[in-house]
């Protein structure tokens, strides 16, 4: 049979019945569609998750309070929000190394933050030093940042992030505006330059006070929540991390770490990691549609051949091949599969992009996605299409011509 008969076979079967073959390609549509937009979602929150880790700089390493979860690397046991193993004297030891760059000694905790205007909000409030800025690569967009003179003097100012100053001012200036802290009074003296992202991870939503006035002030603790090390030389990551436990054993007169240290690199690797098992869950989730999908098509091919029974044998009578009426059978399969296929990717595109813009998160429609999702159709009309094809081409010609 030639290509341009089988196009014609094709094209005549799948349209004879309008109804029943737009019911199976919607089965794939609704597959692949749900395939693409999983996909696009988890990739999405893949590459967020990485651009801001890698906004706070490829140099840093952040050193918790507590000791390290066996030998799960990048995850810190459960004592880690209780620990009180660092303290400001450690911070201080640390910043005597030639090879760090700056040191930030960190205390955190979250209040109810309360503006002039009425507004109130429960944000993250870090205790820090000007250090800050250098190590966790952060910038002061308007204002101006913390100083000495604001950790030596316990002075009552803030700075806040710019989801923060939304929040609580709205299009009002925050800057020499005062908000309570857990009912005290601090004044804006500065508002942080944008990183974008949401919720763990983003900066935007966070207050900066001096950590002086943090311990003494507002927490009350001494001890230290994180200390941010920011390493000059970043191909020396492995080589300060090992000095910097060294010096902190010998701090602590410990033999045993009672701290964890975590690069950006260990951090981005298990939350890829996590990201990844979450998209992998997603796509699964959405496959099972594909696999009902395919089940429909495998139905409608195996009532196709029922009733075209007299047809295969009349085919058949007059020299058709077994390896013609497989071609055509699976042939129509793979037509409803691929043209499902089209307009799913088309359809979870468009759903990925409407997430996006309605729900503030990023997807990514990525090649790898639609290549998939190509792939999947193939193997679901071949898969789900061979079976049929192959049945009709064994019928007995006479046979199938007495079949009414």
């Amino acid at each position: 049979m030639e290509i341009k008969d089988l196009f014609e076979e094709i094209s005549s079967a799948i349209l004879s019945n309008k109804a029943r073959s737009g019911l199976t390609v919607l089965g794939i549509v609704i597959g692949i569609a749900s395939v693409i937009a999983m996909v696009s979602i988890g990739e999405g929150t893949q590459q967020n998750i990485q651009s801001n880790i890698e906004g706070l700089g490829s140099n840093l390493l952040i050193i918790y309070p507590g000791a390290s979860q066996g030998n799960n690397k990048g995850f810190v046991s459960g004592g880690r929000g209780s620990a009180r193993t660092l303290k400001n004297e450690d911070a201080q030891a640390l910043s005597q190394l030639p090879e760090i760059l700056a040191v930030s000694p960190e205390s955190q905790q979250r209040y109810q933050i309360v503006a002039p205007t009425g507004n109130n909000t429960n944000a993250t409030v870090i205790g820090s030093e000007p250090s800050y800025f250098i190590a966790r690569n952060a910038q002061v967009e308007r204002g101006i940042s913390l100083n000495e003179t604001h950790v030596a003097s316990q002075a009552k100012v803030a700075v806040i992030g710019p989801t923060i100053a939304s929040d609580l001012f709205g299009e009002n200036d925050p800057l020499g505006k005062t908000i309570k802290i857990n009912k005290k009074e601090f004044k804006v003296i500065g508002i942080l330059k944008a990183k974008g992202g949401s919720g763990f991870f983003s900066s935007d939503q966070t207050i900066l006070v001096p950590l002086s006035t943090m311990q003494r002030v507002l927490s009350g603790a001494d001890y230290l929540s994180t200390i941010a090390v920011a390493v000059a030389d970043k191909d020396q990551m492995t080589f300060a991390q090992e000095t910097i436990t060294q010096v902190l054993l010998t701090k602590h007169k410990v033999t045993e770490a009672d701290f964890s240290i975590m690069s950006q690199a260990d951090i981005l690797g298990t939350l890829t990691q996590v990201t990844m098992t979450f998209t992998i869950f997603l796509a699964s989730i959405a496959g099972i549609s594909l696999i009902v999908g395919g089940i429909g098509i495998m139905n409608m091919m195996l009532t196709a051949v029922t009733e075209r029974t007299r047809e295969i044998g009349l085919r058949k009578a007059v020299g058709a091949k077994e390896k013609d009426i497989v071609a055509q059978f699976l042939g129509e399969a793979i037509t409803l599969t691929f043209l499902g296929g089209f307009i799913g990717i088309v359809i979870g595109a468009l759903i990925a992009v409407a997430i996006s813009q309605i729900a503030s998160m990023n997807t990514q429609v990525s090649l790898r996605a639609i290549l998939l999702a190509f792939g999947v159709s193939a193997v679901i009309g071949i898969v789900f299409g061979y079976y049929p094809a192959k049945r009709a081409a064994r019928l007995n010609p006479i046979d199938a011509l007495r079949y009414e």
